[in-house]
Order: C-alpha cells, then structure tokens, then sequence
C-alpha cells in the first residue's frame, strides 16, 4: 500500500429510479436480464480518508451520530456499528492493501437518511471504495469499482438489494442499465437534451416525508416471490420483446 499524507475525498450522487426497478434483482436477471432507467440528482454521499495522528483506527459518521476509534486491526473494526465503513474498508486493505491497517480517519456524510429510496446505502458504499480506490492506487475502473461495491453490500455484508443503485452512483447521469447473467452489466449514458433535463428538473419534487422503511425486508420477499416461478411478481416485470 502507498504511504500517504494526503487527504482523499469523495462524493457520488443519489439516485431516483424511474423505470424497471425489481428487475435488477437476482434470481430474476439472472434468468430472464433485467433493465432499469435511473437518473442521479444534487444529493451526494461523502467520504473522506485521512492520516491519524494518534495511531489509531476512527470511524465518523456525525449523519448517524456514531465515532468509533479501533486498534489499526482488520479483525478490530469488526465490531464497529457502521458496517459500511467496516466492510469497505476490510475489502480494500485486504485486496489492495496486503491486509495492513494504516492509522487512518474515515469520515462519511450522507444527505439522504437510510431507507429514504435514494440509494443512499449503496452510494456510500461507492463513496468508500472510492475513496480507498484513491488513497491505495487501486487498479479499478468505472465497472470494477461499482461491481466491487455490489459485492460488498450483497455478498460480504449480505445486505439485500439489487445492482442498480451502485451503478447509478458510480456513473451518473441518466443511464438505461441492462442486467444480465453471470453478473454482466452494461451501462448506456442517454444523451438527454439540456432543456428537457431542465423542464424534468422543474417539474419533479423530491421532499422527505420523515418516515423510512426497511428496504432489506421489502427485497427480500421480492427475491422470495420471485423464487417461485408460478408468482405473478415473474409476470409483472416480465416484458415480452
């Protein structure tokens, strides 16, 4: 891992999903491909990766009112109660980083709460690979860093989800995103015109109501309803060409 004094910080936008959501879900895409349309707005999740002086791990969230200091240990930042943070950073130390753990400060914000629709777990989780990508010199491209994030939230964290939001946050704009098998993604930028983005602009309203859900549980009986090939969950997202 590069020795480095240097402050690195990212950000990467929220996302709105207009089209096709709960394709991008597997088994589903897997089987029968999936596609989303999704546009990313001006709310952004944060990070930022600096030196401590003092030795030690920190991981600092002031959105979710959490700062946690750990030994510099892989195994120590397991216990921490941000496992975004934890998972991104064990990934990358051990991927890129031969498994040391450097005295660093992790800091995150994200304007958006968890649960609020906007893809904010995922976009921090972008946020965070991206920001260790930095920081390590990691060898990763767009694709690589997004389906890297995807496999951090899904398969080490084993949150429940679909592979739109990492995407979308990843790289921006207005993107028609095909899933398919063996975890192949492609990305397609539309060239909306600028004045039809700023009448779209003008006419949507995003406000928060104040209530969050549980997007876990709601995935997860997607993901079960679609397990069962006889459910009309397969039917509604299905479109025949």
């Amino acid at each position: 891992m590069p020795e480095t004094a240097t402050i690195v910080r990212a950000r990467v936008p929220l996302r709105l999903g207009l089209a096709g959501g709960g394709t991008d879900l597997s088994p589903y895409c897997d089987e029968f491909g999936g596609a989303v349309l999704n546009m990313t707005i001006d709310r952004y999740a944060y990070a930022t990766i600096e030196p401590s002086s003092d030795g030690l791990v920190h991981f600092i969230a002031p959105d979710m009112n959490v700062i946690e200091t750990f030994e510099p240990e892989l195994a120590a930042i397991q216990s921490s109660k941000l496992p975004l943070h934890a998972g991104v950073t064990t990934r990358m130390l051990t991927d890129f980083g031969g498994g040391i753990v450097p005295a660093i400060r992790v800091t995150s914000f994200v304007d958006a709460p968890p649960g609020s629709g906007l893809g904010s777990s995922s976009a921090l989780v972008v946020a965070l690979v991206e920001a260790f990508r930095a920081r390590l010199a990691a060898p990763l491209g767009p694709y690589d860093v997004a389906h890297l994030a995807f496999e951090i939230e899904r398969i080490d964290l084993g949150l429940a989800g679909g592979r739109q939001d990492q995407y979308a946050a990843t790289f921006g704009g207005v993107n028609f995103i095909e899933f398919h098998a063996n975890d192949r993604v492609i990305v397609n930028p539309l060239r909306v015109p600028a004045g039809i983005l700023n009448e779209l602009e003008i006419s949507l309203i995003a406000c928060f109501s104040g209530v969050t859900r549980r997007s876990g549980e709601i995935i997860a009986e997607q993901q079960r309803r679609k397990t069962a090939t006889a459910d009309s969950a397969i039917d509604s997202l299905y479109q025949p060409p």
